[in-house]
């Protein structure tokens, strides 16, 4: 299944800008499982999408969208699984283009930042996350979905944006190495958010949106909702003001959950990773 579910079929790497790579992965998953299931409902979503962007006037499909076939999963660990996705996201970086992951989990992110870090030695990196996923290691795995904040931090500079729910430890972390980390209200009660994100970021980023950034009343599809979390609009006026003034070298979207019988939520996603590759094509600097 190619995303967009694009009439001529899913065209070959050389042709396409955006390389989208399912990662169906949620060993470490620790409230609600299933997230291995969110790349296909994505892109069973995506095919069910028009194709025309409506606010940006285009048919960002057109500038070649390539899907790979689903990255097998390694049994032994995130760590391990993270090397998997490192290497397949060197080698989308390789062959000069943006590479779309789709978990699963939020610990395949680490993975996809060392191979843009190897890449971009400049690169930093935008979370848009409900959690500050700030433990150096949870249930006895560094690589755990919880620790991939603060494994990114360890690897480039890092803004959180959304955040709401942390532990006490991860609290005193963020304070006491002043990790840029946005509330809700901080974003969408700030006149210029855009302006207070981008000031700590370098020219060249990477995005990891973890769909729980969303409210639940949008979002209830994911394995760890939190109350509080930011509306469509106000998450896609912050991207879109990001891509003005930033270069999105590549993003993922995660931790989608699916809901049987409920697809508003995976469609949602599909249309949110849709208007993220519209953005780098047709605005970025």
């Amino acid at each position: 299944m190619n995303f967009g579910g694009i009439d001529a079929g899913n065209p070959d790497l050389e042709d396409a800008k955006f390389v989208v790579i399912p990662v169906p992965y949620d060993l470490t998953s620790t409230y609600q499982a299933g997230s291995r299931r969110g790349p296909a409902a994505i892109l069973d979503a995506s095919c069910n999408m028009e194709l025309y962007d409506e606010e940006l006037c285009v048919e960002t499909y057109l500038a070649g969208i390539h899907t790979t076939a689903p990255l097998e999963v390694d049994a032994r660990g995130p760590e391990a699984m993270a090397g998997i996705v490192r290497e397949e996201v060197a080698r989308v970086l390789f062959s000069d283009k943006i590479p779309v992951v789709l978990g699963g989990e939020h610990s395949v992110t680490t993975g996809a930042v060392q191979a843009m870090k190897e890449k971009y030695p400049s690169i930093s990196v935008l979370q848009l996350d409900a959690h500050a996923d700030m433990r150096d290691s949870y249930q006895n795995s560094s690589f755990s979905h919880a620790s991939v904040g603060r494994r990114i931090f360890e690897m480039c500079p890092l803004v959180q944006a959304g955040v709401r729910s942390m532990s006490l430890h991860e609290a005193r972390f963020i304070e006491e190495n002043m990790v840029r980390t946005y509330s809700p209200d901080s974003i969408t009660n700030d006149p210029d958010p855009v302006k207070k994100v981008c000031e700590n970021l370098s020219k060249d980023i990477y995005i990891t949106v973890d769909l729980d950034v969303l409210d639940p009343s949008i979002m209830p599809a994911t394995g760890t909702p939190e109350p509080g979390g930011i509306l469509w609009n106000d998450l896609i006026h912050l991207i879109r003001g990001i891509s003005e003034n930033c270069t999105i070298r590549g993003f993922d979207i995660v931790e989608l959950c699916p809901i049987p019988g409920m697809v508003a939520p995976d469609f949602t996603a599909a249309r949110l990773v849709y208007r993220l590759m519209g953005y780098i094509n047709r605005i970025g600097p």
